[in-house]
């Protein structure tokens, strides 16, 4: 079973500590716990029933408490596994990027790193090319390289 965990904003990882270390002690039948990156103020744990979850969280630092239900895998399979397969930008193509500082400003693609959703650009209206790295939801792609349209 898989329940959902409150916890204080930008504490999770010491609320998943303090669970951890409570359920070493307790020798407690909970399986795993997670912060999803992206995810704030909520954290999951996998527990064979309700009452070893309770019991792992239960007044704790940090912890507000258990969202009522449990959750199936497949409901927060998009949260916990990276969608890789879904980055569509290739090296060469022409963007513009859609967040401060470089707002409506166009780039082109050096490079692609889809394990940490980072794209290096070019900027094309600098004098001196600078190679700046941005994340990949920063960007929207305009129009692809010749060469990647044939």
């Amino acid at each position: 079973m898989i329940f959902i965990i409150k916890v204080t904003t930008n504490k999770e990882e010491k609320a998943i500590d303090l669970i951890a270390e409570r359920v070493e002690k307790k020798d407690l039948n909970v399986f795993s716990v997670s912060h999803p990156v992206g995810l704030r103020g909520y954290i999951f744990l996998e527990a064979e029933d309700r009452e070893s979850a309770e019991e792992a969280a239960f007044n704790l630092p940090y912890v507000k408490g258990i969202i009522g239900k449990t959750v199936d895998y497949d409901e927060i399979k998009n949260i916990i596994e990276p969608s890789i397969e879904s980055i569509s930008i290739k090296e060469g193509d022409i963007v513009e990027m859609i967040s401060e500082p470089f707002k409506k400003e166009k780039a082109k693609v050096l490079r692609v790193d889809k394990q940490k959703e980072e794209v290096v650009v070019s900027l094309l209206g600098a004098v001196v090319p600078l190679p700046v790295t941005v994340k990949i939801d920063n960007v929207r792609v305009l129009r692809r390289d010749e060469e990647n349209e044939k």
